[in-house]
């Protein structure tokens, strides 16, 4: 079976309507937002999980229980078997049944005991509420949620309108809070979020025309599902395949426009691993070749008038591999393995006039917001750069800041790697 492919990153989701660092926070502005306890643990990755990532296979499969680990593949995000027109070629299907057995035999050779697909897709959806697949979930140690439409996952499991849990939600819920391991890449991370699950939208036209709740045809707008995903982390906003599609923007704005105080953007092959999600000894670990930006929105205005959109004093910390984050305290950890890093060229931070990875510049390059802030940060030379959207009409510039409480680790003495609470400012071109 080929590998589940790269999601389009204009995907139309339809619906007619998805070293210890103190920074000196209150406890009052700490508290995740309520919601159920879970004593379990999640592993969120932002896409694009290679086959070859045995780092993050390896700890989804540690968790579920090393040797002995049992995992249920659910891939209902994905088409099912009746619209895919390569269903019957193992070559070139990707559906809701191949992708799940594609993940089930990846699974077993990273070292499960077993992985089973669990049979729910827009073709099974009475299976969502069927004793026999109970039956099957509650043998399982750990779960795996595919990528695809998140919007699925709300259909199958969560019976669409009504929003509540199947029973075999509710099973999967009941698990985690005894100790499972729930994973998920892509879609399958971002239906763990809770309240104002992002749905879709491109960076620029996010920024321009803010968001509205629901999904839209139009894949460049931004929208929001108000009653979220499964929930199962609550304290901030979800995002995916952040930097490779240039959904900084996105994040800021959805988070502004609904009154969350944190992003969790996740970036692709790349995992952020939740113990114990919503208390309040929820903390997280990085893990991957890439990283997990947290955006902090609590400092942070907004505003808008006739002039267009703005903000200022939001806050940009992007961990990697090892690091870690307190979600109550809001306090980074770094790994040890990284130093502070003092920075030892004067060279200017190279002109970016594309910061958001527009879809619409052919020639334009992922992790670009990523790359000036880290040229920022490894240079003596400007306490702060500037960079524009690719579009013009009107042009939005975004500025960055070494503000105070900034820091920037390095693994090599030579390159930022890690960055910590880099300011961010967004306003229109003058």
């Amino acid at each position: 079976m080929r590998v589940p492919p790269h999601p389009a990153r204009r995907t139309v989701l339809a619906c007619s309507l998805a070293v210890a660092l103190l920074t000196g926070v209150s406890a009052a502005h700490a508290e995740p937002r309520p919601g159920r306890a879970h004593a379990g643990s999640l592993v969120l990755v932002g896409g694009a999980l290679k086959e070859s990532n045995t780092q993050v296979y390896g700890e989804i499969i540690k968790r579920a229980g090393g040797p002995q680990a049992r995992i249920g593949v659910i891939t209902a995000a994905s088409v099912p078997q009746s619209q895919d027109p390569n269903a019957d070629d193992p070559d070139l299907c990707s559906n809701s049944a191949c992708n799940g057995a594609y993940y089930a035999d990846l699974f077993k050779r990273h070292g499960a005991a077993d992985a089973q697909w669990i049979p729910l897709d827009l073709d099974h959806v009475a299976n969502a509420d069927s004793e026999a697949v109970v039956a099957q979930v509650e043998s399982m140690t750990g779960f795996f949620f595919g990528g695809g439409d998140q919007y699925r996952y709300v259909t199958t499991l969560l019976r669409g309108d009504e929003h509540k849990d199947s029973k075999v939600l509710a099973a999967i819920r009941a698990k985690l809070a005894h100790g499972a391991v729930v994973a998920g890449s892509s879609a399958g991370a971002q239906i763990a979020a809770g309240p104002d699950m992002v749905s879709g939208g491109e960076s620029y036209e996010a920024l321009r025309d803010g968001s509205a709740p629901g999904y839209f045809d139009d894949p460049t707008r931004l929208g929001y599902l108000p009653r979220g995903g499964f929930g199962f982390l609550r304290s901030g906003l979800v995002d995916t395949h952040t930097g490779a599609y240039g959904r900084e923007g996105r994040a800021l704005r959805l988070a502004a426009d609904t009154g969350h105080d944190r992003v969790y953007a996740l970036e692709e092959n790349t995992a952020l691993v939740v113990d114990r999600p919503g208390t309040d000894r929820e903390h997280m670990t990085v893990l991957g070749p890439n990283g997990v930006a947290v955006l902090d929105l609590r400092d942070a205005r907004a505003h808008d008038s006739a002039n267009g959109w703005a903000l200022r004093r939001a806050r940009y910390s992007y961990l990697t591999d090892g690091d870690r984050y307190d979600a109550r305290t809001w306090t980074p950890r770094i790994a040890p393995a990284k130093q502070p890093l003092t920075p030892g060229n004067a060279t200017p931070v190279p002109a970016n006039d594309d910061v958001f990875h527009s879809a619409s510049n052919p020639d334009g390059s992922p992790y670009s917001f990523r790359t000036t802030a880290r040229a920022l940060a490894s240079t003596r030379a400007q306490n702060s750069a500037t960079a524009t959207t690719f579009e013009s009409g009107p042009r939005f510039t975004v500025t960055l800041t070494k503000a105070r409480g900034f820091a920037a680790f390095t693994d090599d003495d030579t390159t930022a790697r890690t960055l910590v609470a880099l300011q961010v400012d967004i306003a229109l071109q003058r």
